[in-house]
Formats: structure tokens, sequence, C-alpha cells
């Protein structure tokens, strides 16, 4: 099945005025699924616009596009021959691997095996219960030691962003494979401890492994309608629902009922709230479009350490493209980040992994290794900082 996949870049204001009526009509009349930015409400002057038709609308997409004088670029023209491909290879070897998608269940046990042969450095515990009854496990990653600073980093928040998780999966292996040789991850696990979450959104990674690989909310029952699942990255109490999210359960960027009405935001909240005496920064990782984000998303107003953060940001070399979350994209309120920051843990970061939409959700196996080896850099450099100068 043919399902094309566009690119479009405004040129100036006028022409994004123009974009955005055309994106509310393709919206109106065709089955869209917007990928980057997450709404036609997001819409800025001078901003790339990544969304998905069906096959069988493509023509006149292109048709309207062409009429209303938008450059477009088709990147992906058969989603699912990408998907299929994004399996290196089609013979999946038993049991774990680091370097391709493991599915939850493989997730699960590795969780328990990881803690289980490095009783030294990992533990594991179960925070909570998803929507539909499976456990929350997060790691515990770092030597035994008292009055440690922690560094809380989470991945799977939305459930298509199948590199996030990867990439939970790949520090935990790096940090126990390393300790003792890498004079760095030594320091750090020596003398902070690691909370990490490999997957948030549990029950919606399960779903795109299983029903829809592009499902993005969490797969929860919303009362008064049939549609399903909540955005649990507009789900917390940072200006919940007052901008960049939507309150009706169909959409993709729905904020739930309440802050934290997911059980899944709940008993991440719930833990960091309990911890909040240690915990001295929070990571949350995401994709795609390479960038790392920081407070505030809800409000253009900076935060107290903007200048800190900025330095912080951008002083390891990365590529990535660094800012304030509603400068640098878009207004999104309800967001991890500016909650973690609001709750007083102030080197609170957003990670957008690879990459900049060639492939987009559908990142090949074959990045899995790169893309987690330029985050490794990151969140090592990260933390050596909180561990020098964090109070």
């Amino acid at each position: 099945m043919k399902l094309p996949y566009y690119h479009y870049q405004a040129r100036d204001t006028n022409l994004t005025i123009t974009i955005t009526y055309v994106y509310i009509f393709i919206c109106s009349a065709f089955q869209t699924d917007f990928w980057n930015p997450e709404t036609i409400t997001q819409v800025k002057p001078e901003m790339r616009v990544d969304f998905r038709v069906e096959a069988d609308k493509s023509a006149d997409v292109e048709s309207l596009l062409e009429q209303s004088g938008v450059e477009y670029e088709i990147l992906i023209d058969n989603l699912k021959m990408v998907l299929d491909a994004q399996f290196d290879s089609n013979v999946r070897a038993t049991g774990h691997n680091y370097e391709k998608y493991n599915n939850w269940e493989t997730i699960a046990a590795w969780t328990a095996d990881i803690a289980a042969q490095n009783a030294n450095l990992v533990s594991r515990t179960q925070i909570g219960t998803t929507f539909q009854g499976r456990p929350i496990y997060l790691l515990k990653v770092g030597k035994s030691g008292s009055n440690k600073k922690a560094i809380f980093m989470d991945c799977g928040f939305h459930a298509r962003e199948w590199i996030s998780p990867a990439f939970c999966q790949w520090f935990v292996k790096e940090a126990v494979s390393t300790y003792g040789s890498d004079t760095l991850m030594t320091r750090l696990l020596n003398n902070l401890d690691f909370y990490i979450l490999p997957v948030l959104n549990i029950d919606g990674y399960v779903y795109t492994w299983t029903s829809y690989r592009m499902w993005r909310k969490t797969r929860s029952t919303n009362s008064g309608s049939s549609c399903i699942g909540t955005d649990p990255n507009r789900n917390f109490n940072a200006g919940w629902c007052s901008v960049g999210a939507s309150k009706k359960p169909c959409d993709d960027t729905y904020c739930g009922s309440a802050p934290e009405s997911e059980k899944e935001t709940k008993a991440l909240a719930d833990f960091i709230r309990k911890n909040l005496s240690t915990i001295k920064a929070y990571l949350t990782i995401h994709s795609y479009s390479q960038m790392l984000l920081f407070p505030y998303s809800y409000t253009y107003s900076a935060p107290e350490n903007y200048a800190e953060l900025v330095k912080l940001a951008s002083l390891y070399g990365t590529k990535y493209t660094f800012g304030s979350g509603a400068s640098t994209i878009y207004l999104a309120a309800g967001g991890s980040d500016d909650w973690a920051y609001d709750q007083g843990i102030k080197y609170s970061f957003t990670f957008e992994l690879r990459d900049t939409g060639r492939y987009g959700f559908a990142l090949p196996e074959s990045q899995i290794k790169p893309t987690s080896e330029e985050t490794l850099k990151a969140d090592k450099y990260i933390a050596n900082y909180i561990l020098s100068y964090a109070l």
C-alpha cells in the first residue's frame, strides 16, 4: 500500500498563513497523520512540516498543494515497505539485541536479566502498572552509596518512537559493560544513581507491534468517547491543556481528563515527587528531529537558569538544534520536562533523537548504534556537569 509522507517549508509569513488554511482543508477532507509538528496549529514561519496521507488520496493532496503554490517533497512513497525495512534483517534472533528493536516482552525480560547479572550495579523495581495492567519497571543503575545525587531518564513516552526505548537499553548496557574501564562512566556510577525507565507508554508500545505501527498515545479509554488514549506528554500539571494540546479525545495531542489522569504519568510523577531530594536532572528521550530542548514549552517565559541551560546544551559539541521548547519548536503544555523543572529539577532536558525527517518514526535498525552513541556522549557530559555543579 502506497502511503506518501510529505515535507513542506514555508518561505514567509503570508505563505505560512496560506499553508495553514491548506492544512485545515487537507485535515478536513483527507485522513491526515501529522508527524512534525504534531498539529496544524503549531505551524510557524520557516517551518518544515511532515505529514502522511493514505495512498488513494495522495493525488488529490498533491494537486491541492501545487494549486496553492506549496513546495513539497515525497520522502516516503511506500511507508509499509519502509517500515518492513526497519528490521535490517528478516532473520530475527531469539532474545534481546541492543542493535535491534525489541518488543515489550523481550524488554521486560531484559530488565530482569540485566539486574540479575549485574547485581552490584543494577536493581529493578516496579513503580506502577499501565492502564492494561502491565508492570512499569524502573532500573536503578549505580554503585551503592549514601547521599548520592540522581538523574532520572525515561524513554518511550510516544509509542511509535521506537528509537527512544532502544537508547535507554543501550545506555544501561554501556553503563554496566564499561564500568571499571571507562574513567568517566566509572566516576559517574560511583557518585551518581541513574533511574532508567525503559518504556513509559508500554500499552501503546505493544500496540505498535501488534496492531498499528503509527500509534502515539496511551491505550486508556475515555469517558463519553469511543476514541482511545491520551498523549502522556500533554498530561502533566505544567500549564496543563492551555496551549499546544487538545481537549478532544480523538486527537493525538489529547491532554486527558485531568493532569496525571493516566496511570503511567501518575506513576512517573509519584516516583519523582518521592525522590525530589536526590534527583538533580531529568532527561526524557523522544524522536524525531535531532534537538535538545529545555523549559519552557508551555510559555515563552525563560527559566531561571536559562543561560546555564544554553551553555550546558551547547558545550558538548552536539549537531542537534538546542533551545527552549516554545521558541525552538512550538508551544506545548503539559510536558514532563516542564513539570520536572517546576518541581525544582533545574536540569531538565528533552532529547529528540534522529533523524530530521528522511525516515522519521521509521528509523532503520542500522541507525540504533550511531544514534545511541552520540546521545550517550551528551548524557555523560550532562551527568558529569550535574556531579560537579548541581546543588
